[in-house]
């Protein structure tokens, strides 16, 4: 479809992150719409409720405060809408019901295209104080039906994990300048042996697994690249029209763009 006419038809690409408090989300948003400012919040009648994210101390949680049907649009690429739901993490029944019904409303084929959940970021953060699943994402993986929204996974934050590595390498008797080179990919490779990766993709205890997992380490930094997520989201989505839409609508690496439409 010529991209005017899709622009005309499908105004918006919906995603929906899922994460635990201070798992990067906003952080990662802000790479992929190529902004520094913090979204404006928008309730289902379209009025303006917020025009920041509050900033959660560590430990804290806003459950009752946040409601998921709220639209998050970063004025920079208004063509990307966002859904987050907070509090999901502590695994209670209350914030898993809403984020299953919401999922299930918003992957309802008799709703408009532009209305429904298009692909679903569910973070996870893998510093020393999240690596380990909490029972939400447990609960998540197993019993919520998703549909036919694909589901990636973001390892954020996955650059504590050179720490680590470049320890070991160190006590190896390798030396600094090499274990920061082999530090990345050391970490990178006992992840892919990691228990993470086997709960995630255990088609025994999940209704659902994630279609894929990405590692997106840096995302503090400036600089960040977030152009092999914007890669791989696109390869997921199944619909050639949402890919487009998808492909479209992103402004983050223009190299990716002509990439992805070379592939369609």
């Amino acid at each position: 479809m010529d991209p005017s006419k899709l622009r005309q038809k499908f105004k918006r690409f919906r995603i929906l992150i899922i994460g635990r408090a201070n798992a990067g989300k906003t952080t990662i948003l802000q790479r992929v719409c190529k902004t520094r400012e913090n979204p404006e919040i928008y309730n289902s009648a379209g009025e303006k409720v917020q025009s920041m994210i509050p900033v959660v101390p560590r430990g804290c949680s806003q459950r009752g405060v946040h409601d998921i049907e709220n639209e998050m649009v970063f004025r920079n690429n208004p063509g990307f809408v966002f859904h987050d739901s907070h509090g999901f993490e502590a695994g209670g029944n209350s914030e898993f019901h809403s984020v299953k019904a919401f999922i299930a409303s918003r992957s309802n084929s008799r709703r408009k295209l532009s209305d429904r959940i298009h692909v679903i970021w569910y973070c996870i953060p893998m510093d020393e104080d999240g690596r380990s699943f909490t029972e939400g994402e447990v609960k998540f993986f197993s019993q919520c039906d998703t549909g036919s929204i694909p589901v990636i996974v973001l390892f954020t934050k996955f650059d504590a994990l050179y720490d680590d590595e470049f320890a070991e390498l160190i006590s190896k008797g390798v030396s600094r300048k090499d274990a920061e080179a082999l530090a990345p990919q050391h970490a990178k490779d006992a992840s892919a042996n990691g228990p993470q990766l086997k709960l995630l993709y255990n088609r025994k205890g999940n209704q659902r697994p994630p279609r894929c997992h990405i590692c997106l380490p840096d995302m503090d930094k400036d600089d960040a690249d977030c152009g092999p997520l914007i890669e791989r989201t696109a390869e997921t989505l199944d619909d050639e029209t949402l890919k487009q839409m998808f492909v479209s609508t992103q402004r983050t690496n223009l190299g990716v763009c002509i990439r992805l439409a070379v592939r369609m």
